[in-house]
C-alpha cells in the first residue's frame, strides 16, 4: 500500500471560457417538437453530478482531503484516461478512496492495484457525464440547453442522441491523441456540446441569439449566431495553440476545437433542407430592424 499526497489535475473538457466571452441567455428560433433529448441529457448530467462523491456540497470547490480522495478513486474508475483511451494500459496503481499518512507525516489518498476492470472506450461515455464543480457543470447546460434544442429539432431524436455521443468520443479521442502520454482525468460534456455548436453554426448561422456581454456591466445584445459561435470557436483554438492560458490550464481546449468542427461536418449535409430562422423583430445593436422588401 502506498499513500500518494498529490492530487493530479483533472482535464476539464467543458469548463471553457464560456464566462469571459459572452454569457447566452436566449435564441430566437422556435423548435417544432419537445427536445425530450435535450432535456433528458441535462437530467443526467445534473443527477450524475449530484451523486459525484466530493463535489456537489462544495459551492466554491473546496473539499476535505477525504472527499478529494473519494473524488480521485471515482475519476479514475469512470474518467477518459489519454494514456488508456491510446496506449490501452491500465495504471499500476490508482486511488482507493481512503486517507492514510506518508512516511513523512504528510495526509494523502491511498493507492493499490485497481479492483475493478475498465474500459477505456467505455470510459469516454461515462466521462461525458461527470464535472468538476457547479460552474463547469452550469455552464455547460447552458450553452445545451439554448442551442441544443434546435439541433435535436432538425435531426430528431434519435439522430440526435447518436449526433450527440459520436461528437463527445470524437472530441475525447482527439485531444488524446495530442496527449498520449497524459494520466490526467479528462471529464465534462463539453466536447459533445461544442459538437451540437458547431451544427448549430451550419444549420441556422442567422439565428438571433440574445447575450449578455461583459463591458462594466452586462450588456443584453441580439447577435447572429455566426458572431457568436464563431468567436467562441476562434477563441478556444487560440487557447488550444497554448497562448493567453497558464501552464497549469486545465481546460481541454483541443477537445472543444474537435468536437466543434465534428458536428460541423456531421450536420453538413442537413444543411440544405434546414428552414431559415424567423426574421428578427424589434431592437438590433439598439436601432430598430429594418422591414424587408419582396419583388
Amino acid at each position: 500500500m502506498r499513500v500518494f499526497t498529490g492530487t493530479p489535475p483533472i482535464r476539464r473538457a467543458h469548463r471553457g471560457q464560456y464566462f469571459l466571452v459572452v454569457i447566452p441567455v436566449h435564441d430566437v428560433n422556435p423548435v417544432r417538437r419537445t427536445p425530450v433529448v435535450t432535456y433528458a441529457l441535462i437530467a443526467a448530467n445534473v443527477l450524475v453530478f449530484l451523486y459525484t462523491p466530493g463535489l456537489a456540497g462544495s459551492v466554491a470547490g473546496d473539499s476535505s482531503v477525504s472527499q478529494l480522495c473519494h473524488l480521485q478513486a471515482f475519476l479514475d474508475h469512470w474518467a477518459a484516461i489519454p494514456q488508456e483511451l491510446i496506449h490501452h494500459q491500465m495504471p499500476r496503481l490508482v486511488p482507493t478512496g481512503e486517507v492514510g499518512t506518508s512516511a513523512q507525516g504528510a495526509a494523502g489518498c491511498v493507492v493499490a492495484p485497481p479492483d475493478y476492470d475498465k474500459s477505456p472506450a467505455l470510459s469516454v461515455l461515462t466521462a461525458m457525464f461527470l464535472h468538476g464543480g457547479w460552474l463547469h457543470l452550469l455552464g455547460n447546460m447552458l450553452f445545451l440547453l439554448i442551442f441544443g434544442n434546435n439541433v435535436e429539432d432538425r435531426m430528431g431524436h434519435v439522430r440526435f442522441s447518436l449526433f450527440y455521443v459520436v461528437c463527445g468520443y470524437a472530441a475525447s479521442y482527439g485531444f488524446a491523441l495530442l496527449n498520449d502520454d497524459s494520466g490526467d482525468p479528462l471529464i465534462g460534456a463539453s466536447g459533445a456540446i461544442a459538437g451540437v455548436l458547431g451544427a448549430y453554426l451550419v444549420l441556422y448561422p442567422k439565428a438571433r441569439v440574445w447575450v449578455l456581454v461583459p463591458f462594466l456591466v452586462f450588456l443584453p445584445l441580439r447577435l447572429p449566431a455566426w458572431l457568436v459561435l464563431g468567436f467562441w470557436f476562434v477563441l478556444q483554438a487560440f487557447y488550444s495553440s497554448g497562448e493567453g492560458v497558464s501552464a497549469a490550464g486545465t481546460v481541454a481546449y483541443a477537445a472543444h476545437v474537435v468536437g466543434f468542427l465534428a458536428g460541423m461536418l456531421l450536420a453538413w449535409p442537413l444543411k440544405p433542407g434546414t428552414p431559415p430562422p424567423p426574421e428578427p423583430r424589434g431592437l438590433l445593436f439598439g436601432r430598430k430592424a429594418r422591414p424587408r422588401h419582396t419583388w
